[in-house]
């Protein structure tokens, strides 16, 4: 039985669905977070493309990013472990670019995770940093392999 990717690419002569359109994370403080945010993302190839009020939105290659100030926030921060979203995971391109990007983040409100264990905390195949924002959120910054 074909799949319901494959159905669908054969509807309109398409390749079918691929990837994430969109991921919007809520925070508590816009300004705050965008500090941190906006950093992170122009270093891995992301543009500001939207900007208002409460939010911001930064893309690249077909998706996008979105911080939004929501006004019916259960907490003031962001908590990994419990249900929900643990990480987001992002190419960071090869491993020198990896390493110059974890030695500065630290300047820009990210929190390295697992330095006894940089880069390979994911495995010995898995060249990769974690970082931690003031708000709780996790990122992953994955080099290409060679």
């Amino acid at each position: 039985m074909a799949s319901v990717t494959s159905r669908m690419a054969s509807v309109d002569g398409g390749d079918g669905p691929r990837g994430f359109h969109h991921v919007e994370v809520w925070v508590a403080h816009i300004a705050a977070a965008e500090e941190r945010w906006e950093w992170l993302l122009t270093e891995l190839g992301f543009a500001m493309t939207q900007a208002w009020q409460e939010g911001r939105t930064w893309s690249a290659g077909g998706a996008y990013l979105t911080l939004t100030e929501a006004p019916a926030l259960a907490a003031d921060t962001h908590d990994r472990r419990r249900p929900g979203m643990n990480h987001l995971a992002f190419h960071g391109g090869s491993p020198s670019q990896v390493d110059l990007l974890m030695a500065a983040a630290p300047e820009h409100g990210w929190s390295p995770l697992y330095g006894e264990r940089y880069p390979h905390a994911g495995g010995p195949e898995h060249y990769a940093g974690w970082l931690e924002d003031a708000d709780g959120f996790k990122v992953e910054v994955v080099a290409t392999r060679p």
